[in-house]
């Protein structure tokens, strides 16, 4: 069966209903996401000879690209576009462009322990006590929804946290606005909280369709009674709640999110292709970026359990290579972490350098167990790159003696996994959990490494004003960007606090910031 004919019978499987769709090349990696109101609608036209030949050059590559599909079927469009957004963020394919950034949807935050709480809209769920509502797919339908609730239910939107009697002076809020202003006490905490309350229950679904039905019912009222102007507010007060408040569910890890990893499978899965005693608990892994000679950069990533642990994340800037070398920037970067961590285990357990009996890997793994370990050893070590780069970092482990950790290379052109002093390469099937753990930890490491990067470079260009600026030699601008810390900064301050430095005039001062601004 060719793939084209494939491709047509998996079609056959696919429903009308609305959803999430996932497209895969030859190695399993899915390279883009999708969604669509009709799965099969949608997935149908990409397999149509008429749409290759109108595409432009980057959708005709996505669809010879493609080797296979799957599909996430959602209730309705407001859920497929949260479960877009999520998977775009976990597996961010190469031919997806939109939703890629770290902008998260809108969430509605209130804390009841505030002394006069009120709806604020955030991206970030943070553990610090309030209560959230969303994720909410439609932003301007959210926003203009909770400025509806505001009023209806006399709820305040000032900024103060604690507002009192001064700031009530220059407010109209209750006027205008029909705030019930508990600030100077016109309402008591207990009845206000009570409407904050019924607000919170209509704004997580409850009594939704009652307060529609008599929206809908002012709203017909109002043009029986040629008030067309009232009318059309009803009317966008009620198309704004229906798409901000539809049922949705919410897809967060572990909980109602359509995913194939399964992380004690994979890891117990992984310990068998490499030939470990265990699956490895944890995992980290190395990436160097060098988008430029001017900033290199490296990554090492952690992943315990299957799973990313950010806090553990490091990042470094090589030192001690000249140029774009990729393996001495690897043997490097393996040289300055486990360095430390051997140097951090030793200072902190200064008895066991008289224990000559163990090998350094075994003395870790023991000072773990026993809860003396201010830093982990891992149980793999994986680098980004093939048997140059393996060699490299190899060898630095070598020299801390620890030869015994376990190490491989993931060479990205056929996934293959080089191992130490093996001229074979380890080839894991694509479809397997295992080798997608160790692309996911990979590409977690890329794209942490080429963050850094970026950022070096954002700040670079910012840096590069001063060096064209009249005046300014390099060591006026390293007093600068010492003392104010960015170009930004020194716009905002005054010439004398500029001509405190030393060698740099009132006069000066000014034609820098005339400069700068």
């Amino acid at each position: 069966m060719s793939q084209q004919a494939y491709l047509r019978s998996r079609l056959q499987e696919v429903s009308h209903r609305p959803g999430v769709y996932l497209h895969k090349d030859r190695l399993g990696s899915i390279i883009y996401v999708g969604k669509a109101k009709d799965l099969k609608k949608r997935l149908s036209s990409y397999f149509m000879p008429s749409r290759k030949t109108k595409a432009d050059r980057k959708t005709r590559a996505l669809i010879d690209a493609i080797y296979d599909f799957e599909v996430h079927e959602v209730r309705n469009e407001q859920e497929a576009l949260l479960l877009e957004g999520k998977l775009i963020k976990q597996y961010r394919p190469r031919y997806n462009v939109a939703l890629r950034d770290d902008k998260r949807f809108l969430l509605v935050k209130v804390n009841f322990e505030d002394p006069w709480p009120k709806f604020s809209t955030v991206r970030l769920k943070k553990s610090d006590g309030a209560k959230y509502f969303g994720p909410f797919a439609h932003s301007g339908a959210l926003r203009a929804t909770v400025t509806w609730l505001n009023r209806e239910f006399g709820l305040r939107n000032c900024r103060p946290r604690t507002p009192g009697e001064q700031d009530y002076k220059h407010c109209n809020a209750d006027v205008i606005r029909n705030c019930s202003a508990p600030c100077v006490g016109k309402i008591s905490r207990e009845d206000y909280l009570e409407k904050l309350k019924q607000a919170c229950e209509l704004l997580g679904g409850k009594g939704r369709r009652e307060h529609l039905k008599g929206l809908k019912e002012e709203m017909e009222k109002a043009a029986a009674d040629l008030n067309f102007e009232k009318a059309a507010r009803l009317r966008d007060v009620i198309q704004n709640m229906e798409r901000a408040l539809s049922p949705t569910r919410q897809f967060t890890r572990g909980r109602g999110v359509p995913t194939t990893v399964k992380p004690t499978e994979d890891l117990a899965e992984l310990g068998e292709w490499l030939g470990l005693p265990t699956g490895p608990k944890i995992m980290e892994c190395f990436d160097i970026s060098n988008i430029s000679s001017t900033h290199i950069v490296a990554s090492m990533v952690r992943f315990t359990d299957g799973a990313p642990d950010n806090q553990n994340y490091r990042r470094y800037r090589i030192k001690t290579v000249e140029g774009q070398d990729d393996f001495a920037s690897m043997a490097e970067v393996v040289r300055r972490r486990y360095g430390r961590i051997l140097k951090e285990n030793m200072e902190a357990n200064p008895d066991v350098a008289a224990e000559t009996q163990e090998g350094a890997v075994e003395v870790l793994r023991r000072l773990a167990l026993e809860g003396k370990s201010p830093i982990t050893l891992p149980d793999l070590v994986i680098v980004d790159g093939g048997k140059g780069q393996l060699s490299a970092a190899y060898a630095e482990l070598q020299r801390l003696g620890l030869h015994d950790l376990p190490i491989v290379g993931l060479a990205k052109q056929k996934e293959e996994i080089f191992t130490p002093g093996e001229s074979e390469s380890i080839e894991i099937p694509h479809e397997l959990g295992a080798l997608k753990l160790m692309q996911r930890i990979r590409d977690e490491a890329h794209r942490f490494a080429n963050g850094y990067n970026e950022l070096l470079l954002r700040k670079r260009m910012k840096e590069s004003l001063l060096d064209d600026c009249p005046g300014v030699s390099e060591a006026k601008k390293k007093l600068l960007l010492k003392k104010f810390g960015s170009v930004k900064r020194i716009q905002k301050e005054t010439p004398e606090a500029i001509a405190e430095l030393p060698g740099i005039s009132i006069a000066s001062a000014e034609k820098i910031l005339d400069w700068l601004r």
